[in-house]
């Protein structure tokens, strides 16, 4: 098992790598349609995407956190 600390990193590597995997695949589709070696463009792309939304996760998570703080009203 994973040790605790790690949880922050981890979170941010599954929810990068399954959004991009959506968002590249959905993109991938509208602009070339189920073609032959769809399934390989999608990974391309894919990979691409993840390699740019994992770091950009980890550092936008805590700016985010932060400005959802901000719109929530204090309990009472």
């Amino acid at each position: 098992m994973i040790p605790r600390k790690f949880e922050p990193v981890l979170f941010g590597l599954v929810l990068s790598g399954l959004m991009s995997l959506l968002v590249s695949g959905i993109s991938t589709f509208h602009a070339t349609g189920f073609v032959p070696g769809f399934l390989m463009l999608w990974a391309g792309s894919w990979l691409m995407a993840w390699l740019f939304a994992f770091p950009t996760v980890l550092l936008v998570a805590p700016v985010a956190r932060r400005v959802v703080r901000g719109l929530l009203r204090p309990e009472a």
